[in-house]
């Protein structure tokens, strides 16, 4: 990618490093040991001050620049920030632009603990991408999809979410759960997570315009759609597939989506639910 003339995000949150134990205060353990005294369990008194620790961690000040890979996640930020403002003023709409946390491990988020095994994530309540940098080793590595535009696809994926947050879209798939069933609600997740992808395929198609591309990056941003497609993320770990437990989408049609995206370059050809065969 090319990404000098790019401007830098500066909505990233660099949380690496940072544990996320917020500890417990000299005054919960003052009130804890008069609770004992009382009779009263001084664990239940703990457990309750860590419940309502703050969600968001506050990242320590760093100094020097930033490294590369904080460079790179800012560029690519800013470039979807900077596509999606367009094309909801096109459409008589303000675009809120998310953060995006870089953490270590595991992180506090208003969707509660994330870690990094779970993959990048979007977290709707508190408007943020959470990436540990790590899963880029694992793209490359495990999953077989190198380069810095599948670096970039999973970025522009996860900001497709907020795309969805900002349009309602999330919220009608949150009023599913509880009400459909197992299979139902595995579906309409599917649906949502390729719509994502078509969406990160609307950013490609700009930032192409925009001359951030080269050549083979597309190549790459295909193969990192595929490469964690349920159904080969299943033969890898379990040794069969099950497709009625998918709720992200085959390789193909993850494939299928982004390329969709990208080739039309507009977010009304991203309409997932309304299509009867994915």
């Amino acid at each position: 990618m090319q990404l000098g003339g790019q401007r830098d995000s500066s909505n990233v949150e660099d949380r690496r490093g940072i544990g996320v134990g917020g500890g417990i205060g000299i005054g919960t353990l003052v009130i804890a040991v008069v609770a004992m005294f009382l009779g009263v369990d001084p664990t239940t008194v703990i457990n309750m001050a860590e419940q309502m620790q703050p969600a968001q961690q506050q990242a320590a000040p760093k100094g020097g620049p930033p490294d590369e890979m904080q460079v790179f996640v800012s560029r690519v930020l800013g470039s979807t920030e900077d596509v999606w403002k367009q094309i909801f003023r096109a459409s008589g709409q303000s675009y809120r632009e998310p953060k995006l946390v870089l953490f270590t491990g595991a992180v506090k988020s208003a969707c509660g603990m994330g870690q990094a095994a779970m993959g990048p994530f979007y977290c709707p309540p508190d408007e943020r991408v959470y990436i540990d940098l790590a899963f880029y080793r694992d793209l490359r590595e495990r999953f077989k999809a190198p380069g810095d535009f599948a670096q970039a696809y999973v970025i522009a994926h996860e900001v497709g979410h907020h795309v969805q947050h900002q349009l309602g879209i999330m919220a009608k798939m949150e009023s599913l759960r509880g009400r459909a069933s197992k299979a139902e609600y595995n579906q309409a997740s599917v649906r949502m997570e390729l719509q994502a992808d078509c969406f990160a395929g609307v950013w490609a198609s700009h930032a192409g315009n925009a001359k951030l591309l080269e050549p083979g990056d597309l190549e790459e941003g295909l193969a990192a759609a595929a490469a964690i497609g349920d159904d080969r993320l299943q033969k890898q770990t379990q040794g069969v597939v099950v497709p009625e437990s998918f709720t992200h989408g085959s390789s193909a049609q993850r494939v299928r989506w982004f390329r969709k995206g990208m080739e039309s370059g507009r977010m009304a050809d991203c309409d997932t639910f309304s299509t009867r065969v994915l």
